[in-house]
C-alpha cells in the first residue's frame, strides 16, 4: 500500500485504504490517449461506486494520471476542464464536440481502453 501525503510534518504518515490503493492502481494502468469513466473503474475494483472513485480522486489523486477518468457523458472533472484539455491534446486523446459547443468530451468508445486492452 502506497503512503499518504502528511498533512502536517509532525504527524505520522498513514496509509491509503486497500479500496483507494486499487482505485489508483487501476487509474496508473490507463495508457496515453485512453480513458475510463468512473463507473468503469468501480467495476473494475469490484467494489464501491463512481462516487466513491472521485472521493480516491479528489483526496489521492493527483499523483496518477487523473484526467484519464471522466463521467459517463466523457467530461472531465468540474474545475479541472482546461488542464485536462492540455493534457488530451498532449497525448492525442480522441475527443468529441460537447452538445451545443460546451466542454469537449472525450470519446468513449474510442478511448475506452487499459494496459491491457
Amino acid at each position: 500500500m502506497r503512503p499518504a501525503t502528511q498533512a502536517a510534518e509532525h504527524e505520522p504518515p498513514h496509509r491509503l485504504s486497500d479500496y483507494a490503493d486499487e482505485v489508483l492502481t487501476v487509474v496508473e494502468r490507463i495508457p496515453e490517449g485512453g480513458a475510463l469513466t468512473y463507473g468503469d473503474i468501480a467495476g473494475v475494483v469490484g467494489r464501491g461506486g463512481p462516487r466513491q472513485v472521485g472521493t480516491v480522486l479528489a483526496r489521492y489523486g493527483g499523483a496518477v494520471p487523473w484526467w484519464r477518468v471522466v463521467r459517463a457523458d466523457g467530461r472531465p472533472a468540474p474545475g479541472l476542464e482546461q488542464r485536462a484539455l492540455e493534457h488530451y491534446r498532449a497525448e492525442s486523446t480522441p475527443l468529441r464536440p460537447g452538445r451545443d459547443g460546451g466542454t469537449v468530451r472525450v470519446d468513449l468508445r474510442r478511448a475506452r481502453r487499459t494496459e491491457s486492452g
